[in-house]
């Protein structure tokens, strides 16, 4: 699913929102979830999942082409963790694909 195809399905969902109002709430949640995450902060939807930053540690890597160490620096990065409602729904959809597919097939 794309972010247009999230603005889709939130205004064809809410009949009271606009395309353009939908859009903006989109924008909206989006902008805070990557400004909390900037700030460090972690960010937890029940029933969804959680995001936070993991932090990698500088180390020596080597150029492919060449061969030579090169020093790579500290980063953060955003993670995201399912939560169990998630996961169960996820697993639950696959299983009914799996099983859906043994049943066509002759």
């Amino acid at each position: 699913m794309t972010r247009s195809d999230l603005v889709e399905e939130l205004a064809a969902r809410f009949a009271q929102l606009t395309h353009r109002d939908a859009e903006l709430a989109v924008k909206t949640v989006l902008d805070a979830m990557s400004d909390a995450l900037v700030k460090g902060h972690r960010i937890e939807i029940r029933g969804f999942g959680s995001f936070s930053i993991n932090r990698r540690p500088p180390r020596v890597g080597r150029n492919p082409r060449s061969g030579e160490s090169v020093q790579i620096p500290e980063k953060r990065v955003p993670h995201f963790k399912p939560g169990k409602a998630l996961r169960e729904a996820v697993d639950a959809g696959t299983q009914a694909l799996a099983n859906s597919a043994e049943n066509a097939a002759p």
